[in-house]
Formats: structure tokens, C-alpha cells, sequence
């Protein structure tokens, strides 16, 4: 077992191991309607693994976080071209919400694209997940856009962004 990272709600936050993704894929099977290939999982656990965590509860995982790093135009200056940490995936099994375990996730997954050299940090959540978009919020992102039927399904999605220079999403 690797050395957590930080511990909330009765759960060490530490980075991923592939002995992880077979209970990362079943939690995002259980939790969200976007699912992903084998092959993706691996490839982003070894793009970035500093970013790629877990929510380990005695050795059942309780969340995951995966990210990638990306080149762009800047979501916070004009014509700004920037490194960014986009968060492509983060989910906690429902008996552990409201732990603060989904904030501990994001932010050690913050620092990750940090240490990768990242100026900003961004993420796509459905509109309709109020919560979610209330936490990021509250964590220093911002709504940036607006993607019009961003999911398969149809439903709308908010472009959220933090500026990781200076400061890092938090527990405000």
C-alpha cells in the first residue's frame, strides 16, 4: 500500500496503483453514466499518477479522482496559451458523500497538476448537479462556458476552471 497523501472521513487519499483500477472502474460504473476503456484508466495512471488518486477506506476504495495535462488557450487571460490540469473523471461511492472525501480528492489532485507544472485547472460537470458545481465553487473554480449538450445523453454541461498561479482550489 502506498503512503496517503492526506486522510478525511475515515479515508486515506493516496496516489493510484494498478491493483486500484478494477474498483475505480466498478465505482465509476456504479456512480456515473460516463464510462471509460481499460486502456484509459491505464493511460492517464501513467500520464500522471500524481493526479490520479484514490479514497482508500481499509483497503476498499471509496473515490477515485483521474486526471491529464493539456495545452491551451488560457480560461483567465486573453490569447494566453497555458498548461492545464483537466480533471476528466471524480466520484465517491454514495455511502461515503458528505465526508468532505470528493473536496480531499480534488485538492490533492490540484496539487498533482501543480506539480506538473500547470497554471490552471479545469473540469466539466452536468448543470444539473448543483452540489458539485456548489463545491467547486466554493473551492476557488469558476463557471467559465456553457457546453451546450456536452453529454451523450444530451444534458448540458458547465465549464469550471481554477488559475492554480498563486493560489490552489480550497476548502473555503
Amino acid at each position: 500500500m502506498q503512503a496517503a497523501v492526506g486522510l478525511t472521513g475515515g479515508c486515506a487519499i493516496r496516489r493510484a496503483s494498478r491493483e486500484d483500477l478494477i474498483q475505480v472502474m466498478e465505482i465509476n460504473l456504479k456512480t456515473l453514466p460516463e464510462h471509460y476503456s481499460d486502456y484509459f484508466y491505464e493511460s492517464l495512471l501513467a500520464e500522471i499518477p500524481e493526479a490520479f488518486l484514490v479514497a482508500d477506506s481499509g483497503g476498499r476504495l471509496a473515490g477515485y479522482v483521474m486526471c491529464k495535462t493539456e495545452y491551451g488557450f488560457s480560461n483567465f487571460k486573453r490569447l494566453g496559451f497555458v498548461k492545464k490540469g483537466h480533471m476528466v473523471s471524480v466520484a465517491v461511492l454514495h455511502e461515503f458523500r458528505g465526508r468532505g472525501v470528493g473536496r480531499a480528492l480534488v485538492e490533492g489532485s490540484a496539487e498533482g497538476v501543480r506539480l506538473r507544472g500547470c497554471d490552471e485547472y479545469y473540469l466539466e460537470v452536468r448543470c444539473s448537479n448543483t452540489d458539485a458545481v456548489r463545491l467547486y465553487e466554493r473551492m476557488g473554480f469558476s463557471i467559465r462556458q456553457h457546453l451546450k449538450n456536452y453529454y451523450k445523453d444530451g444534458e448540458d454541461a458547465y465549464l469550471m476552471s481554477a488559475d492554480l498561479r498563486g493560489s490552489r482550489p480550497s476548502n473555503k
